[in-house]
């Protein structure tokens, strides 16, 4: 089970009231919520390994150099040329919880794993391509749709109400619901765009329009060729656009398609029965108040 960790405290923060607090008054509404995300994960799914992925970089400079409008619309504080990574608009009451939450997840020995440059999507992306077995991937991204692949048996669990209610998507739901494959699914994101990602998309493709014309044509490649190809079946409209946007498909497949080579330090990703430091957690526990809800994860990983 790899799990989007930045999407799912995200959601934990919005969801649960920001009146629940450490003894000293901090918000910890993220960090209880996503502990009880993932003891509810775990006494549902039972995986054999769990993996907490991190965006150690939630803006990569190499997405941005081929995109300049990717995330652009997040950025809080851009960072100095070479110097570090943009500070992502976040609520302020969020922003402290982060580091709780990596020394929470740390002390208990969840593996938690990111890469410098680097976002938790591309993390995944790379152990889902190393797995030997069924993967479940944990996100409100549907980016990570493209993923999905019932020969490997690889399957995405998107929050609908907390993790209690997940839709399990499949081949089968994301040819339902959008008309291509998981793996088309990157293609049809880049025509379609995306405005919460800054992805301009091709102009007056939406989303229907863009599975039509993957079904018509194949792939994007297909597509493409048919704009260079007089008696290919497009309407002048399409293939004006399609001819105009050519500079932005060019490049858009390496910004959308997550990468599956990302170089990652070594780590166990074995779901630990027990904390691996049990007075660490104690310490954590009194110092912000995490009660009920760590006991229960602990509680749940014992079992």
């Amino acid at each position: 089970m790899l799990l989007d960790t930045a999407s799912l405290y995200f959601r934990a923060y919005f969801g649960v009231p920001d009146s629940v607090r450490a003894p000293d008054g901090t918000p910890v509404n993220a960090v209880r919520g996503l502990l009880d995300f993932i003891a509810r994960l775990v006494q549902d799914h039972r995986p054999d390994d769990l993996v907490a992925c991190m965006d150690f970089d939630w803006r990569p400079a190499w997405r941005v150099e081929l995109i300049p409008t990717y995330k652009a619309h997040r950025v809080a504080e851009e960072a100095p040329e070479g110097a570090g990574v943009d500070q992502e608009e976040v609520p302020d009451t969020l922003s402290p919880q982060v580091p709780v939450i990596d020394e929470v997840l740390d002390t208990i020995g969840i593996a938690r794993v990111g890469a410098a440059h680097y976002e938790a999507d591309d993390v995944i992306g790379t152990l889902t391509g190393r797995a030997t077995g069924p993967v479940d991937i944990v996100t409100g991204d549907r980016d990570l749709f493209q993923l999905v692949d019932d020969e490997r048996g690889v399957r995405v669990l998107y929050p609908v109400k907390g993790v209690g209610t997940l839709q399990l998507v499949d081949e089968s739901y994301v040819r339902e619901k959008y008309g291509v494959s998981g793996r088309g699914y990157a293609e049809l994101a880049l025509l379609r765009g995306d405005p919460s990602d800054g992805l301009p998309g091709v102009p007056g493709v939406g989303e229907k329009t863009a599975a039509k014309l993957l079904a018509a044509h194949g792939d994007l490649a297909g597509i493409m060729a048919a704009v260079d190809d007089p008696a290919a079946k497009l309407t002048p409209t399409q293939r004006k656009r399609l001819a105009e946007a050519r500079p932005y498909v060019e490049v858009a497949p390496k910004v959308v398609q997550v990468a599956s080579d990302v170089a990652l330090p070594a780590f166990d990703p074995a779901l630990p029965r027990s904390p691996r430091d049990p007075g660490g957690v104690e310490a954590l526990a009194e110092r912000w108040g995490l009660g009920g809800s760590l006991r229960r994860l602990l509680s749940t990983l014992e079992g």
